[in-house]
């Protein structure tokens, strides 16, 4: 892999990560079009250099992140502590739980099934519709309906874990689906992204690890260090823009413009494949 391609990869994983559009998806057709074989090297490049992508959120929601930890710590006797970010933080783990379990039973098999263009197209649609169907039934100025982020419940986050799984599928989207399924159990709009946002922290931190314990000496052996490094750092840098572009634009216009986005690019590249013009 050039150091080109690790840049690109890494600001099409930075951009990507935190919008409703699927992260692992635009990676895969990125990959592909770079000629870049689906092997276990670059699967696990695919999940590693989100790495960057959670510095950022770390750097942008560091309040939010303090909160939890003063909570937390307060709760060992360290410090004076902080109820709220102790709310946080356990429903931060009580989300994160179902994707977890699940993602330790079906990690191979969906890798082996789900891990091609053709499944991400379907999920690029089906996801794009979803998120249209929401928009159609939510106007954009109904952003400051629903609670906020210190009123949510053990069981509100437990569905949006629950919701969560469904981001298995390639092409789905894990900010798509936890941001939507926020909204659904009744949060706000910002609150939803906000949650969305930190849930990925700890569930793109432990899906790293475990991918880079499994397949990570395999990575660094056919890439080495310099393109996860450099991966890591272009991803980091797009993700802050991504993540304030975003929260900036969803207050005034909504979730809608990603849905038509998903449509079309589904369309788009099923055309490809069936002209035999990308790899499946």
């Amino acid at each position: 892999m050039n150091w080109w391609d690790a840049v690109l990869l890494g600001i099409v994983e930075g951009l990507t990560e935190y919008l409703p559009v699927s992260s692992t998806g635009h990676l895969i057709l990125t990959q592909r079009a770079l000629g870049v074989p689906e092997t276990a090297a670059s699967n696990a490049y695919a999940i590693c250099i989100q790495a960057g992508a959670i510095l950022a959120v770390l750097g942008l929601y560091r309040k939010h992140v303090g909160q939890v930890c003063s909570g937390w710590f307060g709760k060992i006797g360290i410090g004076k502590g902080d109820a709220e970010g102790f709310r946080l933080g356990l429903n931060i783990i009580v989300a994160f739980i179902p994707a977890a379990v699940l993602g330790l039973l079906f990690d191979d098999w969906i890798e082996q099934k789900l891990f091609g263009l053709w499944p991400v197209v379907s999920a690029w649609f089906i996801g794009g519709v979803a998120i249209l169907v929401v928009a159609w039934r939510r106007k954009a100025g109904d952003a400051n309906v629903g609670k906020t982020l210190s009123e949510l419940t053990w069981k509100m986050a437990l569905a949006v874990g629950f919701l969560q799984c469904l981001a298995m599928w390639p092409g789905t989207s894990r900010s798509l689906v936890t941001i939507v399924g926020g909204v659904l159990v009744g949060l706000r709009l910002v609150a939803a992204v906000e949650f969305s946002f930190l849930l990925g922290v700890l569930t793109l931190c432990a899906a790293t690890v475990y991918k880079a314990k499994d397949a990570g000496p395999i990575m660094i052996e056919e890439y080495g260090w310099t393109p996860m490094i450099i991966g890591s750092l272009a991803a980091w840098i797009s993700a802050v823009v991504a993540v304030k572009w975003m929260v900036t634009y969803l207050k005034e216009h909504g979730m809608a413009v990603f849905g038509y986005y998903r449509v079309l690019l589904a369309v788009v590249v099923a055309g490809l494949l069936a002209a035999n013009l990308l790899v499946p």
